[in-house]
């Protein structure tokens, strides 16, 4: 397969992320999508893009640019019918196959997703069509599913290229299915997952066409953060080679991070804020669970803090966060409340105390439950063999 067709990795996910910003970011964010949307539109003839983009006010309509866009459409696609029809007459199975793809490709660019869908679909059923074509084929409708983003299709699409990659799939395309499953499990908040992906493919990473490196670490950093103990977030994450590279381009996730290893809580506060604006309501994978992450972060802050102390005072806990003393009062007695922080709030003497579980009590416990289990089953089993 030629990097003009499935190589190509149209439509380019960048403009489904600029979108999304353009719909849910900041004034600035939102000024800077739509100058980008704009002139990725141009740029790849999208013009059932621009309609959908135009329908949901994102951008201003104007009928000479969509006929602009039209036109130049129509002809690269007469083009690649053409180079399709010609296939057929003097080439054999494996061109036409590749023709076809190029026009399935193209039809991904410009936005016509269902055509696009139907036309890999067509391939994809071919006796002709090789194992890299299918693989190919697959992660194209892969890239349509994310673009668009519809977790039936992406779901359906990952267990195809598995069953692929699992037949003879090479490193590069397993490779860039990890980096693909690895952002699907953090828009499914699935981070424990999506933290072991990271991981794993971190220093092969070569999926640009997915999102660009320093995206990627900023997403992967973010779902290891809710998962990951001190010591492994450190050595697996802060420390690795391939996030110090890019920590320029995401100083608040890396100051989050390191922050909260160095227990400076009240900056661990300020770049947690940053990290939602910057990257958590913009991200369209992980917007959805921006105030589930923040929670699970904070709770991490707190149960950090409070893991050294058999007490301490509100008044110290509160400045160590630089917050209100109300402010940490509420959240502990309400975290407290679930179970997730293991302390008692003494409003009286305005302190907290912790009181960490028994972990040996409760393997104890756990252990003699198990046991009656166990008895209870040889009992019935003794009883059915004596009948």
């Amino acid at each position: 397969m030629s990097d003009n067709a499935v190589f190509a990795k149209k439509p380019e996910l960048a403009l489904a992320q600029h979108r999304f910003a353009a719909l849910n970011g900041t004034p600035e964010q939102r000024a800077e999508a739509v100058e980008r949307l704009a002139a990725g539109v141009r740029q790849d003839s999208m013009v059932a893009f621009y309609d959908r983009l135009v329908a949901e006010g994102v951008l201003q309509g104007d009928a000479g640019t969509r006929q602009e866009l039209e036109a130049a459409s129509a002809a690269r696609l007469a083009e690649l019918d053409k180079a399709v029809e010609d296939a057929k007459e003097e080439e054999g199975d494996l061109e036409q196959n590749e023709a076809s793809i190029h026009r399935a490709v193209f039809l991904a660019q410009i936005g016509e997703e269902e055509r696009a869908h139907a036309a890999y679909e067509e391939v994809l059923q071919r006796p002709s069509t090789t194992l890299n074509q299918k693989l190919d084929i697959v992660f194209g409708k892969l890239r349509l599913g994310l673009f668009y983003y519809s977790p039936r299709v992406i779901q359906k699409e990952i267990g195809r290229a598995h069953e692929l990659v699992n037949k003879g799939g090479d490193w590069d395309r397993r490779n860039r299915l990890k980096a693909i499953e690895c952002i699907w499990h953090c828009s499914q908040r699935q981070f424990k997952e999506a933290s072991t992906l990271f991981i794993e493919c971190l220093s092969t990473y070569s999926s640009p066409e997915l999102m660009p490196m320093s995206e990627f670490v900023c997403h992967g950093a973010l779902a290891c953060a809710v998962v990951l103990g001190r010591a492994d977030l450190k050595k697996k994450v802060l420390d690795a080679p391939e996030v110090v590279e890019v920590v320029g381009a995401i100083p608040n996730v890396d100051r989050m991070l390191r922050s909260l290893y160095d227990c400076k809580y009240a900056d661990f506060f300020v770049a947690l804020a940053a990290v939602d604006t910057d990257h958590l309501r913009v991200s369209r994978y992980l917007s959805a669970h921006r105030l589930y992450h923040a929670r699970e972060m904070r709770i991490r802050g707190y149960a950090q803090l409070l893991e050294s102390y058999l007490s301490l005072t509100i008044k110290s806990m509160a400045d160590a966060f630089g917050v209100t003393q109300e402010f940490i009062d509420q959240e502990l007695s309400r975290f407290a409340a679930a179970g997730r922080l293991h302390c008692v709030i003494d409003k009286v003497g305005g302190i907290v105390v912790t009181n960490r579980p028994d972990t040996k009590n409760a393997q104890y416990q756990n252990t003699i439950k198990q046991g009656d289990l166990l008895l209870n089953r040889i009992q019935k089993l003794s009883g059915i063999i004596s009948m």
